[in-house]
Formats: structure tokens, sequence, C-alpha cells
């Protein structure tokens, strides 16, 4: 007789909502699939992980990074596929999409879906947005933003376990195929600095590496760094702005692993001065000892007022660092998305990607936004003021010349400082270098047939290109007289959500990851901002709270405009045997752009992570 205490019975798992997921389609056709035309059956059997990305996005690219150590670890159950949903008409383009998936290192499938077919299907509404389907066929999770890393880590074992147990896990190989090398001595470059003795230093952002090259600006002279992406005294993780020190050093943005290195040319030592090699998030600290201080993403630096200037496109701020103190603060920017011009706390930025010093003034590429701005002194000589030259905000682009203030740009991420006092920009996606003269107010178009430029550098009576796309640096002359082009305007092509007049509920769906609660211990675990474009959209609503759902009033007589909403949420491990529970945050800011109608729905759900039931 067995008088031992039978185990109790588990309590049955609970049941997860399923949603069988669309078909992929996407007119751009696939990459890094060998040439083959994938549908969804040939993933049955594995989870299937879409990312729904654009390559302008630096969300995406965190991201992007995100997943390569999962995809990695479940290579012969998890098969991630990219969906690339262009934001700007150039992204529409397939060999900038192909270039893109080159240049940032993509090692999975990717459908390019210029059209945004597919994201219409998955009601996705943010970049980056990720879903998860069950090795059967079924969406089983979304999650947007960043962040998600270890949540899906917990999902993808999850449904590994579960579908060993059922028999419907299917182990092997992935569909991915790499494309072939291409010989080029650079390799999507970024950004371009000229050394003293007449040569340039390059970053060679692909291939992780720094390039010297002769004043010819093609005949390579050294290379600096391993090429291994890495944080390590031989080593860069997608490098990019460069700039020139008093002392005759180089401080280099070494993007991807979201620190300041700084180089000694005659030496080739390399030093990290800022940043932990961790990404910054939401509630860390925002200044103090450089090395003590995560950043995010730093995209390119200038030496401006004593001070090494770094635009934090990650995070869009501008940040400093002071090598006298050895100390970084953030200088402008709430960390908001955004165009707002005023004083520097209060400004918002928009993945700032390119700075140039010159005299009173500290010049900006507002790549999301398409504009170009500057930092001065206030006028009291308190603090910063940071104005806006030319562009409208996040959604409007092109290329357009004539005043200032009806002028487009399409996706700038670079500009130069001139002698006359204007400044010349690398209008990245339209291909082509443009001027604005702060002294008539007008933006000209100088060059074009440029591939992508992502920098100049001005040499004597010449300016030097950084052609990114088309892997070398191009020298021009500076044309006394513009370009004459053809104006064109666009907005972004993601449809508008139609929304009642009056009151509408606004719901951001956060359902901790399995084995998570939120994080309540120093007061509450989430935030929700909410502004829009016009202001006057909002009546009621507006402004910061910690409730992830808000009921907003929609103003009488504005029928169209766009609501910005930024979510945060912090969970931790939910055991209480363990002493220190790891904790995670999750954040994600939606531009959502919307029509007024009657009959347009009352209720807005966005999903920061798990899936929207109601």
């Amino acid at each position: 007789m067995n008088d031992a205490v039978p185990a109790p019975t588990p309590a049955p798992a609970p049941r997860r909502v399923r949603v069988r997921a669309p078909e992929l389609i996407g007119k751009g056709g696939w990459i890094n699939a060998g040439g083959k035309d994938l549908k969804l059956a040939d993933f049955r059997g594995r989870t299937l992980i879409l990312d729904f990305w654009t390559f302008c996005c630096v969300n995406c690219l965190h991201v992007l990074d995100e997943l390569r150590e999962l995809e990695e670890r479940h290579r012969d159950t998890l098969v991630i596929i990219g969906v690339h949903s262009p934001k700007f008409v150039h992204e529409a383009d397939h060999q900038a999409v192909v270039d893109a998936v080159e240049r940032y290192g993509v090692e999975h499938p990717v459908l390019d879906d210029p059209e945004l077919a597919t994201w219409k299907q998955y009601a996705v509404r943010a970049w980056p947005t990720l879903v998860v389907i069950d090795p059967e066929g079924y969406v089983v999770a979304q999650h947007a933003g960043e962040g998600h890393a270890h949540a899906l880590a917990s999902l993808v074992e999850e449904l590994e376990t579960e579908h060993t147990a059922k028999g419907t896990l299917r182990r092997g190989d992935g569909p991915y195929v790499p494309p072939e090398p291409v010989a080029t001595d650079l390799r999507f470059p970024g950004k371009a600095v000229r050394l003293p003795g007449g040569s340039f230093l390059v970053s060679d952002t692909t291939r992780h590496q720094l390039v010297e090259l002769a004043a010819d600006g093609e005949r390579v002279l050294r290379r600096i760094g391993s090429g291994e992406r890495a944080l390590t005294p031989d080593s860069f993780n997608e490098p990019q702005g460069l700039a020139l020190l008093p002392d005759g050093t180089v401080a280099v943005a070494d993007t991807v692993n979201h620190t300041i290195r700084v180089l000694d040319p005659e030496t080739g030592a390399l030093e990290t001065v800022a940043g932990t090699g961790k990404q910054w998030w939401q509630g860390s600290p925002t200044s103090g000892p450089a090395r003590e201080v995560a950043l995010s993403s730093p995209w390119d630096v200038a030496w401006w007022q004593d001070r090494l200037w770094i635009a934090m496109a990650g995070v869009h701020q501008l940040w400093t660092y002071d090598p006298a103190t050895g100390t970084v603060e953030v200088a402008a920017g709430t960390t908001n998305e955004g165009l707002v011009d005023g004083p520097a706390a209060e400004a918002w930025f928009a993945q700032p990607s390119g700075l140039a010093a010159a005299g009173d003034r500290l010049w900006i590429a507002d790549s999301e936004t398409s504009a170009v701005r500057w930092v001065e002194r206030a006028a009291d000589g308190d603090g910063y003021v940071v104005r806006t030259a030319v562009g409208t905000g996040l959604f409007d682009f092109g290329h357009r010349d004539g005043t200032a203030d009806q002028a487009l740009l399409q996706h700038p991420l670079g500009v130069t400082a001139l002698p006359d006092g204007s400044v010349a920009i690398t209008d990245t996606y339209n291909h082509a270098l443009r001027r604005f003269d702060p002294a008539t107010g007008q933006v000209t178009t100088l060059a074009t047939d440029l591939r992508e430029p992502s920098a100049a550098v001005l040499v004597d009576d010449d300016i030097v290109v950084v052609e990114s796309a088309r892997h070398r640096l191009t020298r021009l002359r500076l044309p006394e007289e513009a370009v004459r082009v053809e104006s064109v305007a666009h907005r972004t092509q993601r449809a508008a959500t139609e929304v009642a007049p009056g009151a509408l509920r606004l719901d951001v769906v956060f359902q901790p990851p399995a084995g998570q609660k939120l994080d309540t211990r120093y007061g509450p675990s989430t935030r929700l901002l909410v502004s829009a474009t016009p202001p006057e959209l909002l009546a009621e609503g507006a402004g910061a709270g910690t409730d992830l759902a808000r009921d907003l009033v929609l103003a009488d007589g504005v029928t169209e405009g766009v609501l910005h909403v930024s979510a945060m949420a912090a969970s931790c491990d939910d055991a209480p045997d363990i002493e220190y529970p790891a904790c995670h945050v999750h954040q994600q800011d939606w531009g959502v752009p919307v029509q007024v109608v009657d009959g347009g729905v009352a209720r807005l759900g966005l999903v920061l992570a798990g899936l929207d039931a109601a």
C-alpha cells in the first residue's frame, strides 16, 4: 500500500489566443532567399517572427541587434522574416532595400513590401512591430517598439516545448541565403573627416572599421579595426560620426556599441571615453561620469563651445561630453520624437544624424523630420535654444527648392558649414547635395545623381561627398549656380485611421511576458504621453500620465491630423525566490494619422505587448 500523498496536478497553462496568420505578400519580392518566392506554408513547423521595419528608423535598427542572439540560439527552430514597410518614398526603391539589408547585416530573409500590403493585413501601426506566429500558423503575440528580446526568448522556448510535445515542431536549416560578397575598398561608408596632413578618415560602417584614404580620396593608406562586431581595443560596431578634437585626436561615434571612442591617428591607439557599451533606456542616468552612463546610437559628433556634442539618434536628443571633467549630460531634447523648437530642454528632435559647428551655431540634420535645425545660445546667455531652418515635421518630405518655410528635404543625414555662412545639406534620400543660406532664407540644389550621400567635407573650393550607396568619396566643385530640379512633395503613405468625432478611447495594450509582472516597487511602472499635430486636434487628453488607457476628446472643426502616443512599461521576474529579479523596459512611440469622419471608430487600440482582444 502506498501512503505517499500524490503530487498535485499542475494547473493547465493559460489558453493562448491564436489568430490564423495572413499570407505574406510584397510587390518587391524576397531578399536573402536565394531567389525563392517564400510562402507561410514554407515555415510550417517552425516558430516565425515577423519584424516589420523600415531602414530609416533607428528603433528598427535597435531591434535588428536585439534579435541577433535569439536568432542564433534557436536557428534550427526559429525563423525571423523582415517585412520591409517603407515610410519614405526612397525606401520603396527595391535596390535601396537590398542595400539596407547588406548595410545593417541582416541575416534572415526580408520581404520587400513597398505598398504596405502585409503591413495592412497584420494591422500594424508602428515601426518596429514584431509578430509571433506559432508552428501551426497562428499569430500568438504582437510587440511594438524595443526591449522585447527577453519576452520573445521566453515565448520561443515555450513554443518549442509545447510543439515538441504535440509533434508539430520541425527542426532544420532556415531559408536564409546570404548574398555574394562584393569587393570594394569601402562598404556603405557613413561619415568622413579630413586629417591635418590632408588625408581622409572614413567610417567604413558595414565593415566595422575606419579607413584612412590619401588626399585623392581613393587610395587606401590603412585600415583601423578588426572588422568584427565587438567592443574591444581594436574593434568597432557600425561606426558613424567623426570629429577632429583640439589635441589632434579623433572622436568616433561607435554607433551600435553605444559608445564614444577616441582615436590617436599617430599611434592608432583607441580609447573608449563615454558609454558603457549598453543601450540607454528610460529611467537610466542622463549625466555623470562618462564611462558610467549608457548612450543610445550616437550617430555624429562635433566639437563646439568647448565640448564634444553628440547627435544621440537613438533617443532623439543632443548630449555633450566634456573631456576636461570626463562627464556627459543631455544638452537638448526630451526623448519625444518630433519637431518642436524652443528652450533646449523642451525641444523635440527625430533621429538627429548630422552635426556641423559654425561660429555661434551648431547645425543639425534632423533626419526623420526631414529638417535642418540649429542650436545657439539663448538671448539672455542662459542655456541654449533650438530653431528650425527647413522642415515641418515627421510626415512631410520631398524635393522642393525656394524659401525655407516651404522647401522640402527627404531624410538628410549630414550638414557641412560653408565659408560664406551657408550650410550644405547631404539630402540622403533625394540623392542630392542641397544648400541653405540663412542670409536669404533660400534653399537650393547644388548637385544631383549622388547615391545616398550621408556626409560631406569641405576641401578648399571643393566639397568631398560620402556617397554611401556607391561606396566611395566623390569630389565636387562647389557650383556658383544652383541646379534646377522639378519640385516634388510627399506625405507618408500610411492610411489614416478613421475616427468618430468627439470622444475617443485610447487603449495601449500591455501584457507582461510569462513569468513577469509590472514593476511597482518604486511607484507606477507605466507611462503614457499623448500629443497631436496640429495641437488643436485634441480638445482634451493631451499630456503625460501613468495609466495606459485614456479618454481623449477630439476638437470640433479639425478633420485630420496625427496622434502622437509614447508608452513605456517596466516588468520584472515574478518569483519570490529570486532576490534580485531581472527587470525590462518596453517602450514605443506611435504617430497615428487620423481622419475624423462620421461612422469612424470610437476606440483606438495600440499594442505594446500581447494581443488586442477588444
